[in-house]
């Protein structure tokens, strides 16, 4: 799903240069759950935004499905995007005008998907994530969990093959924060690639693998024993 060889990301004003991404080399595979963690300033925002083709490296090479994107233009950029990749973020960033209803909709709207088809997929979404009876509410009437709800319905109303999480639970409690994480690993085994951004190491746990960056380097990487789930069940019955 996504390669990255010898990335490299640096900063440039009149007199400073910041290196924010330092040589990193990553493989994520298709249908993983990936969590990237690291302390404040250690390039973790920089890298989800490159490989959310917000942005572009300075160097190296990255391959997005296949598809060498390294020096893609921004209209490139956008037109993968909009199809491939669902963006969830620690402030939600619905728009307060617009009801949960037509904040869902909206990636579709830009995706110029047709009105029937586009109705279908946003009440397909809002269902998936339990937030349905709040359709006609707007943002700022809802709790944080129920934003993050509505975020996520957006992120996955177009069905895109990677999502990226920055910071998910950063402004929830514990039980929204716990039923957020069940929602993305819920949307992981449905076979949603999972990119998050996180500081809280109970989140990290729900993923596959964890990266640890440091100074715009990868430092470590710790992969996450799974028990089969026959065997979890057959655990809780005894």
């Amino acid at each position: 799903m996504i390669q990255i060889e010898n990335l490299m990301k640096v900063f440039r004003t009149e007199e400073v240069e910041t290196t924010a991404i330092n040589d990193i080399s990553i493989e994520v595979q298709d249908g993983e759950f990936v969590a990237i963690m690291g302390p404040s300033g250690c390039g973790k925002s920089t890298l989800l935004n490159i490989l959310g083709l917000l942005d572009n490296p300075s160097g190296g090479k990255f391959v997005f499905n296949g598809i060498d994107v390294t020096n893609f233009r921004e209209r490139h950029r956008t037109t993968l995007r909009k199809s491939n990749i669902g963006f969830v973020f620690q402030s939600f960033n619905l728009i307060d005008e617009l009801t949960v209803y037509q904040n869902v909709e909206l990636p579709l709207v830009y995706q110029k998907v047709p009105p029937a088809q586009r109705k279908e997929m946003t009440e397909r979404a809002l269902e998936r994530m339990g937030i349905s009876h709040r359709r006609n509410h707007f943002p700022q009437q809802l709790s944080g969990g129920q934003q993050q709800r509505v975020a996520i319905a957006r992120a996955v109303v177009s069905n895109p093959k990677v999502i990226l999480a920055d910071e998910p639970t950063g402004n929830l409690d514990s039980n929204n924060g716990n039923e957020v994480m069940n929602l993305l690993g819920e949307l992981n085994r449905e076979g949603t690639t999972i990119i998050m951004v996180t500081h809280s190491q109970g989140d990290a746990e729900h993923a596959h693998r964890i990266i640890n960056l440091l100074d715009g380097k990868v430092v470590s990487e710790k992969q996450i024993a799974r028990q089969p789930k026959m065997k979890e069940e057959l655990a809780s019955a005894v």
